[in-house]
Formats: C-alpha cells, structure tokens, sequence
C-alpha cells in the first residue's frame, strides 16, 4: 500500500537491451481517473478479443478519455518513464527491446 493512501501500489522493474533501468511504482486507482501525465492504462484491440496493451501516457492525451481503463498513475519512477521515451520512435519501434524484468506489489 502507498504510504500516503490506502491504494495499492504495484512496481515494474524496467529494463532495455536486458540491461536495468531502473523501478516505477504505480499507485492503483479505484475511486477517480487521472487525467494528467504519468497515467497507466490498458487498451484491447476491439469486443471479444483478448489481446491488451499497457501504456503509460507521458503528456495529456485528451482524445484518449473515456476509451480505454485507467488503472493508476505513476507514484516514483518518472525519470524511469522518460529513459524508457528515449528508445522510442515517431513509428513506435524501440531502439532497444524493452521489458518488464519484475513486478509485483508493494506491501
């Protein structure tokens, strides 16, 4: 649980090209949806599929809202999000594969 609140806070341990990141921690929301910077949402591809993606929005993105499920926002770890960023393209490939090495909940 978050420190400050009585939200669940999860974290991803990042990595690039298998070599470590860095921590971001999520504070999980229940109660209202962020609309700023720094949010974790998830979009599927359409009715009755199963596929989904995560994504953390690093700017507002109001054409996103009331479209896809806002699970919460980022407590720590913003400059883990930003490093992530820079292996980024306009076209959405990575320069370098990026993943999630750990997760799991913080107690």
């Amino acid at each position: 649980m978050c420190a400050a609140s009585n939200r669940p806070a999860v974290y991803f341990d990042m990595s690039a090209g298998n070599k470590p990141l860095g921590r971001i921690v999520f504070e999980l929301r229940a109660d209202v949806v962020p609309k700023t910077a720094g949010i974790l949402s998830m979009a599927n591809s359409g009715p009755n599929t199963n596929g989904s993606q995560f994504f953390i929005c690093t700017v507002k993105t109001p054409w996103l809202d009331g479209k896809h499920v806002v699970l919460g926002s980022v407590k720590e770890g913003m400059d883990v999000v930003r490093k992530i960023e820079a292996f980024g393209s306009e076209s959405g490939d990575t320069s370098k594969r990026i993943s999630v090495a750990d997760c799991g909940e913080l107690k």
